[in-house]
């Protein structure tokens, strides 16, 4: 999916099973790689971070450096 130049990201609240449109937006931005994360493809977050990641290794990566 590709993201025209002048679109902006969406602005979520992330809950344990589900997020809120905060502000409208068709993607939000990976926080580990900068990545557009599609809304309709977007299945990782943290709560606690309130941040959106591509995938469940980067998703995994961020939470072990937490700790």
């Amino acid at each position: 999916m590709l993201m025209s130049s002048g679109s902006e990201p969406a602005k979520l609240a992330f809950g344990p099973n589900d997020f809120r449109v905060m502000r409208p937006g068709h993607f939000v931005l990976c926080a580990v790689t900068g990545e557009p994360i599609p809304l309709e493809e977007l299945r990782y977050w943290s709560v606690e971070r309130q941040e959106a990641y591509a995938s469940p290794e980067i998703a995994t990566r961020r939470l072990m450096e937490q700790a």
